[in-house]
C-alpha cells in the first residue's frame, strides 16, 4: 500500500479533533469524509478505517510511541507511524517519518502484546472493572472481539418489503447482502458500502441496526392493538422495529429526555411509513405520571456504560470515566423505580442496556425486583449477549410481568 499525504493528513487531522478537543470520534470522521470530493470509495475508507484503528490502539500505539497526551502534531504523527510499521506499510521519505525506528516498534509491540491493557488498550480502571465483573477469560475474549470492527447490519422495515425483495434491490444497487441465522429481519453487508445513499433506503425499505439490538423489540413480545411505551427512545431504532412488528396498529409512545434525538425519530417514522408513533419530550414527570398502570407493554433500554458496543464507539473507552459507570447505575435504578408505574397489570416490561457488566443488568434487575416499587412484578426471562459468543453486539434485555 502506497500512502497518500493528503489523506494521511486527514487522518492526523481527525485525531488531533478526537484526542485533543474531545469530539466524538464519529462526528469526525463524517466531516473528514465530506473535505474532497474526488476521494474514492477507497479514499474514504483508508481515512475511516485509520482513523478508527488508532483510536482503538491509543495506548498501545502512543506506547510504543514513547508519547504522551495532550497529543501535539508531532507525536500524532509518531502513532501513525508506529500503525503502519505494524501493517506493513513502507514509510515514504517525508519528514514527519524521518528516524523511525521500525525495528524497535516491532520488538516493543511483541513486548506490550503479552500485557492485557496495552495489547487490547484499555484504561487501567477498565481492565480493573471487566475482570472483577466477568472474570479474566471471559473478559479478555469479550474486550479483544470489542476492538475489532464491527460489521454493517440492516433491518429489514417489513410494513414495505421483505427480506429476500430488500436482497434483490440492495443487489441491483450493487450492494451484496447475506441473510443472518436465527435473526429474522436481519441482513449482513459483505463488503462496506455507504447504504444510506441507496434507493432501498430513501424509500424506507430498512434501517441499519446491530443484529443483537434487533432482539430486543422481539423480546418485549408485542401485538398489533396494543398501547407500547418506549421510554428512553433515543433515535427510535427498537421504536421503528416495535412498529413494525405491531404492523403499525396500535399506540406507540416514545418518550426521551432529549427533544432533538426524538426530531430525529420522526423524520424516520416518515420515511418507514410509521404513523402510530406519538413523541414526548420528558422535561417534567406529567407524561409518565398520565401513564401509570395503562401500557400494556413497555420497554426501558435504559442508559448504560456501553461496554458492549465499544466496536462501534472506540473512543468511548478514553472518554468514559469510572465515576460516570457509577452515576449510570443510579440512573438506571432510578428510571426502573419511575416507568415500571406505567405497566397496567397483566402486562409486560423489557430492561434493556448495551452493557455487559453484570452490576448493570442482572443485579439491577434483582434488586428492582425486591424493591418496594419491583414488589408486584416477577422475572419471565433474561438475555445475555457477548460479542465474542454472537458475533455482534454485547447487550442485556430481562422480560418482566406484573401481576
Amino acid at each position: 500500500m502506497r500512502l497518500h499525504r493528503n489523506l494521511c493528513f486527514a487522518v492526523i487531522d481527525g485525531l488531533h479533533k478526537i484526542f485533543n478537543e474531545n469530539e466524538y470520534a464519529d462526528k469526525v470522521v463524517q466531516q473528514l469524509l465530506k473535505r474532497d470530493k474526488r476521494w474514492g470509495s477507497r479514499d474514504r475508507g483508508f481515512i475511516a478505517e485509520t482513523t478508527y484503528e488508532i483510536v482503538r490502539y491509543k495506548r498501545l500505539y502512543a506506547e510504543i510511541a514513547h508519547v504522551k497526551e495532550p497529543f501535539d502534531r508531532d507525536n500524532l504523527w509518531r502513532m501513525f507511524a508506529v500503525w503502519a510499521t505494524l501493517k506493513g506499510i513502507r514509510l515514504p521519505d517525508w519528514k514527519y517519518f524521518s528516524d523511525t525506528p521500525t525495528r524497535k516498534i516491532k520488538g516493543r509491540f511483541d513486548e506490550l502484546s503479552k500485557i492485557r491493557k496495552y495489547s487490547e488498550s484499555i484504561p487501567d480502571w477498565m481492565d480493573d472493572l471487566g475482570l472483577k465483573e466477568l472474570g479474566e477469560k471471559t473478559w479478555s475474549k469479550e474486550i479483544c472481539k470489542q476492538n475489532e470492527q464491527a460489521e454493517v447490519i440492516l433491518r429489514v422495515n417489513t410494513l414495505k418489503t421483505n427480506k429476500k425483495d430488500l436482497k434483490l434491490k440492495l443487489q441491483s444497487e450493487s450492494i451484496e447482502t447475506e441473510f443472518l441465522p436465527n435473526y429474522p429481519s436481519a441482513l449482513k453487508l459483505i463488503e462496506r458500502a455507504n447504504v444510506f445513499k441507496t434507493e432501498a433506503f430513501k424509500d424506507g425499505w430498512f434501517e441499519v441496526q446491530d443484529a443483537s439490538s434487533q432482539l430486543v423489540a422481539d423480546f418485549l413480545d408485542v401485538k398489533p392493538g396494543m398501547k407500547v411505551v418506549d421510554a428512553c427512545a433515543g433515535a427510535g431504532g427498537k421504536t421503528l422495529h416495535l412498529a413494525s412488528l405491531m404492523e403499525n396498529k396500535g399506540q406507540i409512545i416514545a418518550m426521551d429526555v432529549y427533544e432533538s434525538k426524538l426530531k430525529k425519530l420522526k423524520v424516520r417514522a416518515r420515511r418507514n411509513g410509521i404513523h402510530n408513533v406519538e413523541l414526548k419530550v420528558l422535561d417534567s414527570t406529567k407524561p409518565i405520571k398520565k401513564l401509570y398502570g395503562k401500557a400494556d407493554r413497555l420497554l426501558i433500554d435504559a442508559p448504560c456504560s456501553g461496554l458492549g458496543v465499544l466496536r462501534r464507539n472506540p473512543d468511548a473507552k478514553w472518554k468514559l470515566q469510572p465515576e460516570f459507570i457509577d452515576n449510570i447505575k443510579k440512573v438506571q435504578t432510578e428510571v426502573l423505580e419511575k416507568y415500571s408505574k406505567m405497566v397496567k397489570p397483566g402486562g409486560k416490561m423489557v430492561y434493556a442496556t448495551c452493557s455487559i457488566l453484570p452490576s448493570e443488568n442482572q443485579e439491577q434487575v434483582d434488586n428492582f425486583l425486591t424493591s418496594e416499587a419491583g414488589k408486584d412484578f416477577k422475572f419471565v426471562k433474561d438475555k445475555r449477549i457477548l460479542a465474542h459468543q454472537s458475533g455482534y453486539d454485547g447487550f442485556y434485555m430481562a422480560l418482566l410481568e406484573k401481576n
